[in-house]
């Protein structure tokens, strides 16, 4: 069962939720969240913070602190509020802009709530030491595994199968996000940035910055 804060959510929120077949409980506070907790304990969290961001990280900060296994955690946020999540990696393994579309938060979730799964033949994509399995949505660098967000792995993914070509912020929100998606070219900087720390510094270089257009991940066929 999901933790939903708060209490009640959105209609479009409770809606999306029930569409997908989530079973979900509404709570406004983190002693509410302790008194409903199922025997099993939550599944996940997704949280507005859209109305109050401040009680949105102190919920997060005190639910985290309190489960020695961090419980799944997808916050949703304004495009105005993305500053919010600088420094704040440790409280929330995924977030969404509002207004979002069904479909992007139902594969949030999904993605985010989705266990491993053993697969006897894999599809890959690599690039050096960086593998991406196409079918475990799962990555790894140099036999370290990333733990990446849905978003993060649909753009790395894109960003692997066409080395060396540059594109600009808006082609990447259309062609990774989608044409429906209602969030402006700081969401690209925003994943790039986590993907950068993510891969680590010796790994952070793969993907480069192209002064006044956009990114490339990798070498063109005229570097080196």
């Amino acid at each position: 069962m999901l933790a939903v804060v708060p209490d009640p959510p959105s209609p479009e929120l409770a809606r999306t939720l029930d569409l997908a077949g989530y079973s979900w409980k509404a709570v406004g506070s983190i002693g509410a969240a302790g008194e409903a907790e199922p025997d099993g304990g939550w599944a996940g969290v997704v949280i507005d913070a859209t109305e109050s961001v401040e009680n949105a990280w102190s919920f997060l900060r005190t639910i985290r602190k309190h489960h020695s296994d961090p419980i799944p955690a997808l916050v949703l946020v304004a495009g105005t509020q993305l500053d919010e999540l600088e420094h704040r990696d440790d409280m929330f393994d995924d977030f969404c802009l509002t207004p979002f579309h069904p479909a992007e938060l139902e594969a949030r979730l999904r993605h985010l709530l989705t266990s491993e799964t053993d697969v006897v033949q894999a599809d890959l994509v690599e690039y050096g030491d960086l593998t991406l399995n196409l079918e475990t949505y799962q990555a790894s660098i140099g036999g370290r595994p990333l733990d990446m967000t849905y978003m993060e792995y649909e753009l790395l993914k894109f960003l692997t199968q066409n080395p060396g070509k540059v594109f600009t912020r808006e082609i990447l929100l259309s062609r990774v996000w989608g044409y429906e998606y209602y969030g402006g070219a700081r969401t690209v900087d925003v994943h790039i940035r986590r993907l950068r720390a993510k891969l680590g510094e010796e790994h952070a270089g793969l993907i480069q910055t192209v002064r006044s257009v956009g990114y490339r991940f990798g070498q063109s066929r005229w570097d080196g």
